[in-house]
């Protein structure tokens, strides 16, 4: 431990964040006296003084999670149970390795990146992580406006109301920035105020996990669920990478031949686009970000390593292996191989009878578009470069072949694109009313996805505080982190700028927070060997090498994740830019003047 790393807080800019715990000598204390009793009073002592574990939970259970756990059970039912368990045992892999070099040195994160590894690394870190926290404001609001108008508010504010969508939305986005603040402000007060905030977001988290696990055991209690199947979802499958399950595939086959190809590639890129989201969503770099810093500011040192990986085991992992195994669980049960209701008839030649959705005819005719446009390119090279975007800004002469094609499309393809639509939470709730009940499937599950929002808009506002002040070099407090803190407000234009269902707007972001994340990882995994910065805290021998094969399994698993992103939706510009980083990260750590021997 460094010799200022648990002094108060000062007006300069500190080698260490300065803490804000009067309680830390006597915290540290009880660990003490715990490990002399024991496992039992080591337990009880953790469980009394977890806290950051629980705020990197409040982070990730939010729309981004919500959103690939419904897509994942939609695609591919519960054939991915192993995925988002196993991308979180990476993830608290890492964060327990940048725990360990946190409380070992001390040191502020980004100033031991800099010195020690690479400028290039330790910028890039905190400006992904505050371009990060600002991307996924949007969705967060989006869907915490949507969850209100919809769910719990739908005949004061929401559709019911009478009211117009734009004020219905402005006074429930007001309302929603308004607690956001009031809650992220405490943690900005310092002292109690932290302890305040890590209670709200305790609770909040828990408030989700027992409303998804409700609907569970409603739906279990009600036969929808069979369990066998769910717990053969734990075993991975990793042919699903390339091919649909095997409840879709007689679905397709029932497509004319030579027009299958069309939708399985279809189906396969949606379900890589949405694994990889949903494995981006367990940690994200900003949480990389939040957790040093947490951990510094409660005044932590090495006394408190084994408390923090306790802490993300049960305030981390816990939480997110229930809530969104609950709701892959929920959405599997009621959408996975079903078309969407009143798209599309029963039977061939058959009658619609129900009301569709409002919100999934427009994702239901942009796939018939996609279809038609398809066949149309195999007859005229006109259409070659058309695109479901460009279709509707066709002359007239040019867009009546596209409709004769839809209209005259066979019954197998139009189910397919009501098997596809983009389904939301609220699709999901209102899909769950008949089997659970209103109350249940409205407002449980509309306070899980409000809480979800809510904790991720919370916690988006508390890290970007965080972030502002080390990137202009100040301790954690006063105006300039408030100030850090509003800037995520701009979450709050979300609801105004997307048509389509709000909780789909966290899949892309998923995507760009996996191409990022491998800067914070193996940002850590060198801090975690240099021995200039760890000095005598360096692990040895095997727990080196252990540490070092987890770190590089982690590590190499989100770098894959980066790769297949950028390759995906860049191709080879993405992975240019990826090596020229790389290169220029190298180039900086050998150019640099090395530090001295810690």
């Amino acid at each position: 431990m460094t010799a200022n790393q648990n002094q108060p807080e000062t007006s300069g800019a500190p080698e260490q964040v300065m803490h804000v715990n009067p309680r830390i000598e006597k915290d540290r204390q009880m660990i003490l006296d715990a490990e002399k009793k024991g496992t039992g009073a080591r337990f009880k002592v953790f469980l009394k003084l977890s806290g950051p574990g629980w705020l990197q939970s409040g982070i990730t259970l939010g729309g981004g999670s919500l959103s690939s756990s419904l897509y994942l059970g939609v695609l591919v039912g519960f054939s991915f149970m192993w995925l988002q368990p196993l991308a979180m045992v990476f993830g608290v892999i890492m964060l327990s390795a940048i725990a360990y070099v946190t409380l070992s040195t001390g040191e502020r994160p980004l100033r031991g990146i800099n010195e020690h590894v690479s400028p290039v690394l330790g910028w890039g870190w905190l400006i992904a992580s505050m371009m990060a926290n600002l991307v996924w404001s949007l969705p967060q609001f989006a869907l915490g406006t949507a969850a209100l108008r919809q769910n719990l508010l739908p005949g004061l504010i929401g559709p019911d109301s009478g009211m117009g969508e734009i004020q219905g939305k402005m006074i429930a986005g007001g309302a929603f920035l308004a607690i956001c603040l009031a809650v992220t402000m405490t943690y900005s007060a310092g002292g109690k105020g932290v302890k305040i905030f890590e209670i709200m977001i305790k609770t909040i988290v828990s408030i989700i996990v027992l409303s998804f696990l409700g609907v569970v055991v409603k739906l279990s209690i009600e036969g929808e669920i069979i369990w066998g199947e769910i717990l053969s979802g734990l075993i991975p499958d990793l042919s699903l990478f390339n091919k649909p399950t095997d409840i879709i595939m007689p679905h397709i086959e029932k497509v004319a031949e030579n027009f299958r190809p069309f939708w399985t590639n279809m189906l396969v890129g949606q379900q890589r686009d949405v694994m990889i989201s949903a494995a981006a969503t367990a940690v994200g770099i900003n949480m990389t970000f939040l957790l040093p810093y947490s951990m510094l500011r409660k005044g932590w040192d090495k006394h408190f390593r084994g408390l923090a990986i306790f802490d993300l085991s049960t305030g981390l992992f816990i939480p997110f292996i229930l809530a969104t195994g609950c709701v892959v669980i929920a959405s599997s049960s009621q959408f996975h191989g079903v078309p969407a209701q009143g798209l599309v008839a029963d039977e061939p030649g058959g009658e619609i009878t129900a009301e569709p959705a409002a919100n999934l005819v427009g994702s239901y005719n942009n796939l018939l578009v996609e279809r038609a446009l398809m066949e149309l390119r195999l007859e005229d090279e006109t259409y070659k470069n058309v695109t479901v975007d460009t279709y509707k800004t066709l002359p007239t002469a040019m867009q009546a072949p596209v409709a004769s094609k839809i209209k005259a499309l066979p019954w197998a393809d139009k189910r397919m694109a009501a098997m596809l639509v983009k389904r939301d939470a609220f699709n999901l709730a209102d899909t769950l009313a008949p089997l659970t009940g209103p109350v249940i499937a409205q407002y449980l599950f509309g306070f899980g996805v409000i809480g979800m929002a809510m904790s991720a808009a919370t916690m988006l506002m508390t890290i970007n505080g965080l972030c502002f002040c080390e990137l202009l070099g100040r301790p954690p407090k006063g105006w300039i982190q408030k100030f850090g803190t509003l800037m995520v407000s701009v979450g709050a234009l979300g609801p105004f700028f997307w048509k389509e269902a709000a909780p789909y707007l966290a899949i892309p972001t998923s995507v760009f927070a996996m191409v990022l994340l491998p800067i914070a990882y193996f940002a850590f995994f060198l801090l975690m060997n240099q021995k200039t910065f760890m000095g005598n805290n360096m692990p040895t021998g095997g727990k080196r090498i252990l540490w070092n094969v987890l770190m590089a399994l982690a590590s190499g698993a989100a770098a894959f994740g980066s790769v297949w992103s950028l390759w995906s939706k860049l191709r080879w510009l993405g992975i240019v830019l990826l090596i020229t980083f790389i290169a220029l990260c190298v180039v900086v750590h050998f150019a640099r003047k090395k530090p001295q021997t810690a």
